[in-house]
């Protein structure tokens, strides 16, 4: 058994930590899911990636022994965003992401050791609130957050998948206008002030970030009738540069069955075959964010803007799927395109408030939040989360 004396937890040093986190991760970083799929992440050989877009952050390494080994790695970045429903309501809220132990070190505490440091992180920099999010599924890590730390399970969302196929889609009725910065800032701050986790301080930079590959909007196409009423938005995000993904686990009846569909589609493009990329290999998603609709047409728009973000991750060699997610009852779920044996309702948030564990009666309201129901089921899912 490893001694708690020989562990140590610091901060991830560039210099000589990279190529060990790489290799620790590598082996350790594999999802799987019910079905017994697994998805490899791989961050492009950079371990600061993820958190890289953010202000506040830190990376933390837990090493072993006079050689250092690296047992386990956490990340963690703080953001100022929407609570509690009301416009006025806003926190400094901490994202943790990334926590990995080594496969060999589970179970001995060092995962414990790394959020503790990474709570303490939080705290230093006056966040009020820390959350995580995890695979339901996924028992050891929400055993380690709900029944040693008391994070509270919050939200639960849906993971929409849509494999990005050989052929343009239609665009039906709409036309598609993007819209600057200048003009995509105020519109969301308008449509998502009172949304949980909306990130108000960031929202300009997140939508001028060069991951930002524009901002659309999607109105009725002008004809002879009156024209319908309604709108639709969204922003897409080139996780593609950020990491990517390889799914393990393919049967080889499947694997050969998409083969053949691939090879039929090239020899027979005008039959259309909807073929996926092989998603054995190495492969990039788009993530569609800050998704909204209003009026009548305004959920067939978001499905042309959906087919549109399609079309534009087809022209970007690499990247397989477009992805997005959503409050697993939001309305916007039924009009996202996405294919149901890919997508996932199995992602939990949890959070903890990390003020004193017995608040005076002035600060009640914001356990009151925590385990509150919402009082719709729409969320802000800030794309340098995922």
């Amino acid at each position: 058994m490893m001694k708690v004396s020989k562990l140590c937890v610091r901060e991830f040093d560039a210099n000589k930590d990279s190529l060990k986190v790489i290799e620790m991760e590598h082996m350790s970083s594999t999802v799987k899911t019910k079905n017994e799929t697994s998805f490899l992440f791989d961050l492009l050989g950079d371990p600061l990636a993820r958190i890289r877009c953010f202000t506040d952050r830190i990376m933390l390494v837990a090493v072993y022994g006079d050689e250092e080994e690296i047992v386990g790695v956490i990340r963690c970045c703080i953001k100022m965003v929407s609570v509690l429903r009301r416009k006025s309501q806003c926190s400094r809220i901490g994202y943790v992401l990334g926590l990995r132990t080594s496969p060999k070190y589970r179970r001995r505490g060092v995962g414990t050791k790394l959020v503790e440091k990474v709570e303490e992180w939080c705290r230093n920099k006056g966040a009020e609130y820390i959350y995580m999010a995890t695979d339901r599924t996924n028992t050891a890590s929400l055993n380690l957050f709900t029944f040693k730390f008391s994070y509270v399970k919050f939200r639960s969302l849906s993971i929409l998948v849509r494999p990005v196929h050989a052929h343009r889609l239609p665009l039906s009725e709409a036309t598609i206008i993007p819209l600057p910065p200048s003009i995509a800032v105020p519109l969301y701050t308008r449509v998502f002030a009172s949304v949980e986790f909306f990130p108000n301080e960031d929202i300009a930079a997140i939508l001028s970030s060069p991951f930002t590959l524009g901002t659309f909007l999607a109105v009725p196409r002008r004809s002879g009738k009156q024209t319908s009423s309604g709108f639709a938005m969204m922003s897409v995000w080139n996780s593609k540069d950020v990491f990517r993904i390889q799914v393990k686990g393919i049967s080889m009846v499947h694997r050969k069955v998409l083969g053949l569909v691939r090879a039929a589609d090239e020899r027979f493009p005008w039959l259309r075959i909807p073929s996926v990329p092989d998603l054995s290999t190495k492969f990039g998603v788009y993530f569609m964010y800050g998704l909204y609709m209003e009026g009548k047409v305004g959920a067939r728009l978001m499905t042309s803007l959906c087919n549109f973000a399609h079309n534009m991750a087809r022209e970007d060699d690499g990247c397989a799927a477009v992805v997005t997610e959503v409050g697993r009852m939001d309305p916007m779920k039924s009009a996202v395109s996405h294919w149901k044996s890919m997508s996932f309702d199995e992602d939990v948030w949890c959070v903890k408030w990390l003020g004193d564990k017995t608040p005076n009666p002035s600060v009640l309201h914001h356990l009151d939040w925590i385990k509150s129901q919402p009082s719709n089921d729409v969320i802000f899912v800030d794309p340098r989360d995922f």
